[in-house]
């Protein structure tokens, strides 16, 4: 090693070492550490969870090194559309950066970053010259040139955790400013915000602006492919894409994201604005999400008046009962209103949605059926219902309120919340290794090549798994791939390496949710060296930590976050109790937060 690599190594050490001496004798309230020295044999469910965190970053370089060229390039036949497009490349890894934010290796974000930087160049390049927003290229300023958000939204779920990896990476904040801005009519050549209707002004937006000319097959399918017709057709009644849809309140995670790095109040303004400009139309359309807002900023007036028309909404399709994007956009962005604010009535248009739906159901052969279409007749589109369907899990986590609760009362992990099956935790983990195992092995077994690859060939190979870990580790639902944000009780940080995840060796239960809190169980499973964990009050510091009840004592806090040192082999049931959605919520780290240690609210 030279002399140089030396040097820094042990700089980079000594710092790592100043940092847990400072922050170990701190006096500040807001920086309250809990020493844990009860020994606690690790659980199989702590085992099998660092197994999942290793086994997933592993999985992940196999799948790199198979559809990723040596420029970051994915190895597929470019392609532009809803079949086939920029977005599915990057949905390929939608969610290795929440994996590294959970504890993962450092490896998932380097091969991250190899395929975001390496596809921002290849659909730049990449052209469809028959495709009005596609001949000069599929992405202009490293963003979609007009598109719709189920697709958009999928392709950027990697980008927006990131943040909770990097929020210090000037790159990562130019673009997220920039993209931002194509929603606030910061660039004059995408005027897709109309701020006096409060509407986005097409189904199809981006950075070329909003597409107000009806959208041929062409424009959703792409150019055609030999002997696969279909993939044209079945947007032959799929024009008429003017005006506002619900999809598009997935564009608010941009301004959530430059929020959350800067605290600018531009960006909340806009999110509460176009926010809650939807949620008033909602309510005044009793309860149910329109599918087209007009060009007027009246409810269904690009589509006769029906409230239920537009293209991915409640009447479009008939002939399918699925493709109804009515709820995606909507889920997103109440719930980012309500970190923003506290304000429970912004979720209580998703309430009556569903409300509405349970209205409607039908009982068949003793199962409740939902309708997923509106129509001219009435309600239709009868399918099962959805036990897991996640906005319902949102509305019981987010209100606490039991009222909420009953159509979930089923679910495996809302039943594990409950004080049942104490074996749940470990059967999940070990569910999701297993699906570690299947996917690698699908990837080492896949023949296909790049001269006949789709961008989205190997999503179903993803190895990468989180559902269990978002629920387990952190208390919060699955954020999904569209474009989410982070809804959890708790987020950990690693202050010895300066990084978010648990620490080396930790893990993390939550074991039971309540309005006033959480129950949460630490363990050290290193029998040898003690580690320190930083525990942080929702994933972006939005609650508020008032006391710990751990080993009879009870720890006043009085901050969004507190620090844990475990001895070796220690572990702890803790009871912390919280006041939530006390703080504006933020990226930045739990030691770069200033203002949050002086009390701002």
């Amino acid at each position: 090693m030279r002399l140089t690599e030396r040097v820094l190594r042990v700089v980079d050490r000594y710092l790592q070492v100043l940092a847990i001496l400072i922050l170990l004798t701190s006096s500040s309230s807001a920086e309250t550490t809990i020493t844990i020295k009860e020994p606690m044999s690790p659980p199989s469910w702590a085992l099998a969870q660092r197994a999942l965190l290793k086994a997933g970053a592993e999985g992940a370089e196999v799948f790199a090194a198979k559809y990723l060229d040596d420029r970051g390039f994915f190895r597929c036949v470019e392609r532009w559309g809803g079949n086939d497009g920029p977005d599915d490349v990057m949905e390929n890894f939608q969610n290795w950066t929440l994996l590294y934010a959970l504890g993962g290796p450092e490896s998932l974000l380097r091969l991250y970053e190899k395929a975001w930087e390496g596809h921002l160049i290849q659909y730049t390049r990449a052209r469809a010259e028959q495709i009005e927003m596609a001949r000069q290229g599929m992405l202009y300023k490293e963003f979609i040139t007009s598109f719709d958000w189920e697709h958009t939204g999928e392709g950027l779920a990697a980008f927006f955790f990131y943040g909770l990896a990097r929020p210090t990476d000037g790159g990562y904040l130019d673009r997220v400013r920039r993209f931002a801005g194509f929603y606030m009519n910061e660039d004059p050549e995408a005027p897709n915000y109309d701020p006096e209707r409060k509407i986005i002004r097409s189904l199809h937006n981006g950075s070329r602006g909003p597409k107000l000319t009806p959208a041929s097959e062409e424009d959703w399918g792409g150019d055609p492919v030999p002997g696969r017709p279909e993939r044209l057709t079945r947007y032959s009644t799929a024009a008429n894409i003017k005006g506002d849809h619900p999809l598009n309140l997935l564009a608010t995670s941009l301004a959530m994201t430059a929020y959350l790095l800067t605290q600018e109040e531009k960006y909340r303004d806009w999110i509460l604005e176009y926010a809650g400009a939807w949620k008033e139309r909602i309510l005044s359309n009793g309860g149910n999400i329109p599918t087209n807002i007009g060009l007027d900023g009246r409810i269904g007036s690009e589509w006769g008046g029906k409230w239920y028309g537009g293209v991915f909404g409640w009447d479009f399709w008939p002939q399918s009962d699925g493709r109804n994007y009515y709820i995606r956009g909507p889920r997103i962005a109440l719930g980012e209103a309500l970190m923003l604010t506290g304000d429970q009535s912004f979720i209580e248009p998703l309430r009556q949605q569903i409300s509405n739906l349970y209205a409607a159901a039908k009982i068949q052969d003793g199962a409740i059926l939902l309708p997923n279409k509106y129509g001219e007749d009435g309600w239709y589109g009868y399918r099962p219902e959805r036990i897991r369907f996640p906005v319902m899990r949102d509305l019981y986590l987010w209100s606490m309120d039991r009222a909420d609760l009953h159509r979930i009362a089923g679910d495996p992990w809302i039943v594990y919340l409950e004080g049942e099956d104490p074996e749940y935790p470990f059967r999940a983990l070990q569910a999701e290794l297993s699906e570690v195992r299947q996917r690698t092995n699908r990837v080492r077994q896949d023949t296909s090549t790049p001269d006949t690859r789709s961008s989205d060939h190997a999503h179903a190979f993803n190895p990468v798994r989180t559902t269990a870990l978002v629920n387990l580790m952190l208390g919060g639902n699955n954020p999904g791939g569209a474009g989410n944000v982070l809804h959890t009780r708790f987020r950990y940080f690693d202050p010895e390496r300066r990084r978010a995840g648990v620490s080396r060796d930790v893990a993390a239960l939550v074991e039971k949710i309540e309005p006033e809190g959480a129950v949460l169980t630490l363990v050290n499973t290193n029998q040898i060296e003690r580690r320190l964990l930083v525990v942080q009050m929702g994933a972006y510091g939005e609650h508020d930590c008032l006391y710990v009840e751990t080993e009879g004592e009870r720890i006043t806090v009085k901050a969004p976050f507190f620090q844990v040192l475990l001895e070796p082999g220690s572990g702890s049931t803790m009871r912390v109790v919280s006041k939530r959605f006390a703080h504006q919520p933020t990226l930045a780290f739990p030691w770069q937060r200033s203002w949050q240690l002086a009390g701002k609210k």
